[in-house]
């Protein structure tokens, strides 16, 4: 090989590290003031062709500091409240960075090859330790909620094809699968597209009155008995995307004792309440899932790409039926010797547990408390400020750490009103609807966000009137 710039950047790997840490301290220090969002758009036409002689590592810098870095936005900073971001921690980005330079493939077997494997299994019981689940869920690591919840949805669908005489995996869905649900987040809905069960194919149950996203379990129990004894799955919530609703996990518990389902628990960043004891009881018994999403790149404050699925270990057999790697022989027989690659859809994978196995270990259960209260605190605040201003309307009750809300003038141009806000640069917060209203969503899950920023928010916000 005789690739000149390749050879020389070789030659300088203390230099080149050097200079992407000043440019890394440079960017983290500058979050606080720097913009939430920019104006850009991207042509296809003006995209620059590849260059046939490379620039080498230095001069690409260059480029990217000069034409790209400056519309780089500060979604890990304190005044993003869009999309439920979390900012990652000091330690996350040390595990994110070592997961670069180790550049290890996680599906390697335990007990051959390198360690990544044991780190995953370490990482996924600390989770547990911290989130006070048993020991009995086994877990790993993917992308973010959508492929933690098709992963959890796809042993679903192949325990319920074992419930009716069928191998989902290897023959296909043979007959409609009944699932139920009350406010799925969108990716359950996507992975249900995914997995060849249709993203119409549920029934909705109906939410429980006073301004709920809640399940209401008496109308799901009605719905179970239509079914005369049929298995079915439900994709129940641990914090609804607008309001930060549970559905209530004793009550459907409760019916595991009449019914036979597959129980699914969508606790992508509401599942972090359990950090917090003041607030950890509205996961009481969801312990009692058979699967459960958790998001890391959102409350867990680490780097996308970050989440883990939780399937209990009675599912075993289920989960490596619809993962396995069964045509190659060169990875060892599935059911035999333990590898990831055969528990969930990615054959390769980056070093995803070690942002999480630095962020748990240098801050602890203390640490992670912290977190998830300041962002509570954080909401709290902001949702009294919009209660006492007559421009602003709640359009639910802030139960956590989600703030929903709209103009007081119904005949207001709320998304004007909020391209105003995001125009800024300032802060930034989403669209949404609930109750058929146009409305705006702020998400406090950040570990920088102070009252500082919620009343320079605010601030704003009135300017933006």
């Amino acid at each position: 090989m005789n690739v000149e710039s390749l050879t020389q950047d070789a030659q300088q790997w203390e230099i080149l590290l050097r200079s992407i840490t000043t440019h890394s301290v440079d960017f983290l220090q500058s979050l606080p003031e720097r913009p939430t969002s920019v104006a850009s758009s991207v042509a296809k036409e003006s995209l620059p062709l590849l260059p046939e002689r490379g620039l080498g590592a230095t001069n690409a810098l260059a480029e990217f500091e000069e034409r790209l870095a400056q519309k780089i936005v500060a979604s890990s900073g304190p005044r993003y409240w869009g999309f439920v971001t979390g900012g990652a921690t000091p330690a996350a980005i040390m595990g994110d960075w070592l997961a670069s330079v180790f550049d290890q493939n996680t599906q390697a077997t335990v007990g051959q090859g390198d360690v990544s494997a044991g780190i995953e299994l370490e990482t996924i019981q600390l989770m547990r330790s911290l989130l006070g689940l048993p020991d009995y869920f086994f877990g790993g690591f993917v992308t973010g909620a959508t492929m933690s919840n098709f992963t959890c949805l796809a042993v679903a669908r192949q325990w319920y094809g074992k419930t009716q005489q069928f191998d989902a995996a290897k023959e296909g869905i043979k007959t409609p699968i009944p699932i139920f649900s009350a406010t799925p987040h969108s990716s359950s809905i996507k992975s249900l597209a995914m997995l060849g069960i249709g993203s119409q194919q549920f029934s909705v149950v109906e939410v429980l009155e006073g301004n709920r996203e809640a399940m209401n379990v008496a109308d799901l129990e009605e719905k179970i008995q239509a079914l005369n004894g049929q298995p079915f799955i439900l994709i129940s919530s641990a914090g609804t995307v607008n309001t930060v609703d549970y559905d209530d996990f004793q009550a459907i518990a409760a019916l595991r004792a009449k019914y036979q389902f597959w129980w699914h628990i969508d606790a992508a960043f509401g599942g972090f309440a359990a950090c917090s004891p003041q607030y950890k009881y509205l996961l009481s018994g969801w312990e009692q899932a058979d699967s459960i999403t958790i998001d890391n790149h959102k409350w867990m404050n680490v780097p996308y790409d970050s989440a883990v699925f939780l399937v209990q270990e009675k599912h075993q057999v289920l989960q490596t039926e619809t993962f396995q790697n069964s045509n190659a022989p060169y990875l060892g027989n599935p059911f035999e010797n333990f590898s990831y690659l055969n528990f969930l859809p990615e054959n390769s994978r980056r070093l995803r547990a070690l942002p999480v196995w630095f962020t748990l270990k240098a801050y602890g259960k203390e640490g992670y408390q912290a977190i998830v209260e300041n962002a509570i605190a954080m909401a709290q605040a902001f949702s009294q400020r919009i209660e006492q201003h007559e421009a602003f309307a709640l359009l639910a009750p802030t139960r956590l750490n989600n703030v929903c809300f709209t103009l007081g003038n119904t005949t207001a141009d709320v998304p004007a009103f909020l391209h105003r806000v995001n125009a800024t640069g300032k802060v930034f917060m989403t669209p949404t609807v609930y109750g058929g209203q146009k409305g705006i969503r702020a998400a406090f899950v950040n570990w920088r966000t102070s009252l500082e920023d919620v009343e320079k928010a605010f601030t704003i916000m009135e300017e933006c009137l």
